[in-house]
């Protein structure tokens, strides 16, 4: 069933649709993880660690995951406790913090990568690849002139070249955390 809109009530249609879409994929991709131990906070610090290399500063993990450097230094607290990462302090200057991974957090973090894939997979199957493509297209305009928002001077245009440039660093990450193994 199709429902029209006129102009006036798209905008906050389109909103709630956006964030009840957002709070259900945030609930089911927590569940996946939570089979391994994680928030999909965690995850995604792992998942930073892994793409940055070890060991990684929180200040670029916060940037990775377009979070605050508290929030994401909030996490790696809990992460410590629970014997996901180590983190240490630069000696020359101690307000820089890295974090490592750990054997625990290592061993489970192909699992969980290949779990996550196979539950956006799910989410994802009802739509073609052409289909997936737009997608991800509309994706990155909502995103760009997000950032546009948030901080007008930001070069837009070299932001999309960086990211171009990062596509092959996602493909090593997927070669060795995002592809589970073939029998």
């Amino acid at each position: 069933m199709k429902v029209d809109f006129d102009s006036a009530e798209l905008t906050p249609v389109l909103w709630h649709k956006l964030y009840k879409t957002w709070s259900l994929f945030k609930q089911y991709i927590d569940q996946t993880f939570k089979n391994y131990g994680l928030t999909s906070e965690q995850y995604g610090v792992l998942l930073s660690i892994a793409y940055l290399g070890e060991p990684a500063r929180i200040t670029d993990i916060a940037r990775y995951l377009e979070r605050s450097p508290n929030s994401v230094s909030m996490i790696v607290d809990r992460m410590v406790k629970v014997g996901l990462v180590k983190r240490a302090r630069d000696r020359t200057d101690r307000r820089v913090v890295y974090v490592s991974k750990t054997s625990k957090a290592e061993a489970t973090l192909k699992p969980a990568g290949w779990a996550g894939i196979e539950s956006v997979q799910k989410i994802l199957s009802p739509m073609s690849y052409q289909d997936r493509l737009v997608f991800l297209d509309l994706l990155a305009t909502l995103r760009y002139e997000i950032l546009r928002q948030l901080n007008p001077e930001a070069d837009i245009t070299k932001l999309k070249r960086d990211e171009l440039g990062q596509l092959n660093n996602t493909k090593k990450w997927l070669n060795e955390y995002g592809r589970a193994p073939t029998t």
